[in-house]
């Protein structure tokens, strides 16, 4: 869990020095905005391309790598839910798509980013997203005491590897990973090499997460709910190690001290953080977790980046109409309030007591639920 913790900050750092941290959300809504326009439900002339732009890359690429990790170890198959699962999966990536736009990022995005970048809506968000982890939580946990039903019925596995026999489904996730380094190699060829590198980076992100099966969703949630700290330690360590490497990149000019500082610092924060914490219990996955569960076969997972997509398309939409883009706070750089030494600080203090929270809840399981 530490060591895939310090693989995603050490590649989210080599991606802002290339070109820009990851997140989820732009990416999603480009899917969404890609969608409206090809129903004909908007206009955008400047709209590029999922193929082209690079958080819609991304995002294929953690699809795409996940997919390719869960052949290679033989964990591949389509996994279709009861439909209150599948309706839980719909409902909550919605609200996976309204905050991630009221805070102008998602929990990768708004969250470690963000925060990585010294950002004070990242840490807002944390606080949105805690709070919305536990009434998503507490929801789930009515739901089972009193509504059952509800999420009952058949599941289904579909394709899953022979247990009695070889899988070819090795064979197929190395024949992915070579197809997809081939894509990057032919965006190349193509003049459009930049794109290429964005896919590699998502396909990286992708096999790190499958693999380790680290998820920010139970960091903010498995201490309400088992008790379990693991996610929590590994989501904290994350955060520190990628704004280290934001903070020389920021400090040495290399980066723009502005950049992933985020006017969303007060309201939009917090209650994009609270909505998307909520959509994120509800879906079993967030901006990251979403995708790559997705590319291992989970239909509910299928549903809910289907309605992140459009939910964060109709949003960022309702948003820019109405003005109410402009009020959700404002952008505030740490370094530029208490200092570069005393921004530091105050991260590495608010990640260490998370850290610490979780490890002594862990041992005490005070507010476990289970």
């Amino acid at each position: 869990m530490l060591t895939s913790a310090l693989l995603v900050a050490t590649v989210n750092v080599f991606l802002f020095a290339f070109d820009r941290p990851w997140t989820a959300s732009d990416g999603m809504r480009n899917w969404g905005d890609w969608t409206l326009v090809g129903l004909g439900l908007v206009e955008r002339p400047d709209l590029l391309a999922p193929w082209l732009y690079s958080g819609s890359l991304l995002n294929l690429g953690v699809l795409a790598g996940g997919g390719a990790a869960a052949l290679l170890a033989g964990e591949f198959a389509v996994r279709v839910p009861p439909r209150g699962e599948l309706a839980k999966g719909a409902a909550g990536g919605l609200l996976l798509g309204v905050g991630a736009m009221l805070a102008l990022g998602c929990n990768i995005g708004g969250f470690l980013s963000a925060t990585s970048a010294l950002s004070l809506a990242g840490l807002a968000m944390m606080l949105g997203l805690a709070a919305g982890a536990f009434l998503g939580l507490r929801y789930l946990l009515w739901e089972m005491e009193h509504r059952p039903a509800w999420s009952r019925g058949a599941a289904r596995v579909l394709g899953a590897a022979a247990t009695d026999r070889p899988s070819r489904q090795p064979l197929a996730g190395g024949l992915l990973l070579l197809l997809l380094l081939a894509l990057a190699f032919a965006y190349g060829r193509a003049g459009y090499a930049p794109q290429g590198v964005f896919l590699l980076f998502g396909v990286a992100f992708g096999v790190i997460f499958q693999r380790s099966r680290f998820c920010l969703v139970r960091a903010f949630r498995e201490p309400f709910l088992t008790g379990d700290g693991a996610h929590t330690r590994a989501a904290a360590l994350t955060v520190v190690v990628s704004m280290l490497g934001f903070t020389i990149l920021k400090f040495t000019d290399l980066k723009d001290r502005g950049e992933w500082v985020f006017a969303s610092a007060g309201l939009g924060a917090l209650a994009g953080g609270l909505v998307f914490g909520v959509g994120m219990t509800l879906a079993g996955g967030c901006g990251a977790g979403s995708i790559w569960r997705a590319g291992e076969g989970q239909v509910k997972l299928w549903a809910a980046v289907a309605c992140f997509a459009l939910g964060a398309s109709l949003t960022r939409l309702v948003l820019v109409r109405t003005g109410f883009q402009r009020k959700l706070g404002v952008a505030v750089f740490l370094p530029a309030l208490v200092g570069w030494s005393g921004a530091i600080l105050l991260v590495v203090l608010v990640m260490a007591a998370w850290a610490a929270f979780a490890t002594w809840n862990e041992e005490s399981r005070r507010f476990g639920a289970l």
